[in-house]
């Protein structure tokens, strides 16, 4: 055991975490003894070379399913391939800088022949800025309409991937509004009825309890969690399902904004192409939505908030 190093000891010296070493060994990528004398995950020189090898990779934002090929090849053609793929996006991602360069250089003119300096009051420049986003909208719009529409373009494919957690939400009793086609129908009836159901919560209770989903056919249901008392007496003729609950990748979009909501759909999946985990394609697990509620939260951002969770499992399972 002389030769071998401790699982804290891999942790400080390459500044990386315990639970990130588990994930490495989970996903196959590099190994860990023991034996019955000791409780510890330990590494040997080749583990420890291996993970020199991963953290290499990481730092080049190699994602952990191309390291699992990498380490899976024999010779060096795939490590050349994901290497030579990785130069092509430096490059891409080089030349929309450059672009967005000249095209922010370009508005910095306009700007300074405007009298924009005369409007120093917050609220001034940002009614100016609602302003200059209506004509962008607007066919009339006389200015550089191709060069605003680049600028979209290409700051929409510099955006960072929306930050993705992954959540558990538990089997549970959940109350069905049931398909509908018209969400001001539901919103009438379902939200009057859910909103008088929470204030006879016996227990605490957080955010989120309900959800909503839309099948392919452009038909929604609006689910709400209940406690075990609730019984279709209650409900208001509504049905009380079972929900199988799962795991689940979230991150958060804007509210309305299917545009928003569609890029941080795709970033999740994304994602979940480049993690341990695959999508959960089984009968009843659906990609789900939750707004996030709140009167204060929504003045402070100027929006609301949307909670997007799409169904998961790990990778084979």
């Amino acid at each position: 055991m002389a030769d071998l190093l401790k699982i804290k000891e891999v942790s400080s010296r390459y500044d990386v975490t315990a639970r990130t070493l588990r994930y490495y060994e989970d996903m196959g990528l590099i190994n860990s003894l023991r034996n019955d004398d000791y409780a510890y995950r330990m590494y040997d020189e080749f583990s420890i070379k291996r993970l020199e090898q991963i953290l290499i990779l990481r730092r080049l934002n190699i994602s952990i399913k191309d390291i699992q090929r990498i380490f899976r090849s024999s010779g060096s053609e795939i490590v050349l391939e994901v290497l030579g793929k990785k130069v092509s996006d430096i490059d891409d991602e080089v030349a929309l800088l450059h672009e967005l360069k000249k095209i922010v250089l370009d508005f910095i003119m306009q700007i300074q022949g405007s009298d924009f300096q005369k409007d120093s009051d917050v609220k001034l420049l940002y009614e100016k800025a609602k302003e200059i986003e209506q004509q962008i909208i607007n066919v009339g719009y006389e200015g550089n309409p191709s060069r605003v529409n680049s600028l979209v373009n290409i700051t929409e494919k510099l955006k960072k991937a929306p930050e993705v957690r992954v959540v558990e939400i538990p089997r549970c009793r959940m109350v069905s509004s049931g398909y509908f086609n018209d969400l001001g129908e539901v919103l009438g009836s379902f939200d009057i009825w859910f909103s008088e159901c929470d204030k006879m919560r016996k227990g605490i209770s957080f955010s989120p309890l309900d959800f909503m989903f839309f099948e392919a056919d452009g038909r929604g249901m609006w689910l709400y969690a209940v406690e075990d008392w609730v019984t279709e007496k209650d409900t208001n003729g509504y049905e009380i399902i079972e929900f199988e609950g799962g795991l689940y990748a979230n991150a958060v979009s804007i509210d309305g904004d299917d545009d928003i909501g569609g890029r941080v759909y795709m970033g999740i999946k994304e994602w979940i192409d480049n993690s341990g985990f695959e999508l959960d394609e089984r009968e009843g697990h659906r990609t789900m939505c939750h707004m996030i509620v709140g009167e204060k939260m929504n003045r402070g951002l100027g929006y609301k908030q949307l909670d997007i969770f799409v169904p998961i499992k790990l990778r084979g399972e």
